[in-house]
């Protein structure tokens, strides 16, 4: 186990955005939360990212309990893909600037080879060096966000909703290159998302959230057979297969 949280609860002013969510991922695994908009689920990724300090609780990262806030060690360890390719960069850095800024900070050395090494790994040449990210498609802003977070070497990454942003046609292409990543440098994720066929492609395992609550644990094999307990994930698997306004309906009821 590399990840683990418990009683984790997060609350802005009095709202409770994060409800005592506990759940454990293992090494190498690539672990799914699901759930509606503002089920707390990218909270949870931004608690876990160090990104919050408005949490309880217990988070712990290889064995070390985690704090509110996080070192260099850490990050150097752990790094975070944003929903937002268009937000992610800054629109005055080139691509090599962008690249360039985490080897610097983490005192990383041979950096031109590993930037090269990182556009190659995503499917982007060494032309692309150069551009900055309003010369560049969503899917290639995405792809160099994604190198910007390895190129550290990182053992796990933490996806928020990477492909929700990008249009249909090439969001396949980025989940395929995420996975072929994973597989390739056995990095563990955890990949938040309110698509269950992303989760149930991406993931062997998920949580899924409601209201802040973790409602539902279920491997993916689980998922494709349909085979949910609670009756929320029940909706949520409905949902996914097509607009039911009776199914709309009912998820009103839930609030």
């Amino acid at each position: 186990m590399i990840l683990s949280a418990r009683n984790l609860t997060v609350t802005f002013g009095e709202m409770r955005a994060v409800d005592a969510a506990a759940f454990t991922v293992a090494r190498g695994e690539s672990f799914g939360l699901v759930g509606e908009s503002g089920s707390g689920k990218s909270t949870v990724l931004r608690a876990l990212a160090g990104l919050l300090d408005n949490w309880t609780g217990e988070l712990a990262f290889d064995g070390r309990a985690l704090g509110r806030t996080r070192d260099r060690a850490f990050y150097s360890r752990v790094q975070m893909v944003f929903q937002d390719p268009y937000g992610s960069l800054h629109p005055r850095q080139t691509v090599d600037d962008a690249l360039a800024e985490p080897l610097a900070i983490h005192k990383m050395d041979r950096r031109e080879a590993r930037i090269e090494k990182a556009l190659e790994e995503v499917g982007l040449g060494r032309g692309f060096r150069f551009r900055y990210p309003h010369q560049l498609s969503g899917g290639q802003r995405q792809r160099v966000a994604i190198a910007r977070a390895l190129i550290v070497e990182p053992e796990m990454l933490l996806l928020d909703e990477p492909t929700s942003a990008l249009d249909v046609s090439i969001q396949a292409e980025v989940l395929n290159l995420l996975d072929a990543l994973r597989r390739r440098r056995d990095l563990t994720f955890v990949m938040v998302s309110h698509n269950l066929a992303v989760v149930a492609h991406m993931c062997a395992r998920l949580a899924v959230m409601s209201r802040g609550k973790i409602v539902e644990e279920m491997d993916t094999e689980s998922l494709r057979a349909g085979a949910a307990r609670d009756p929320y994930t029940q909706r949520l698997m409905a949902a996914s297969r097509g607009y039911d306004r009776a199914l709309a309906e009912s998820f009103r009821a839930l609030d």
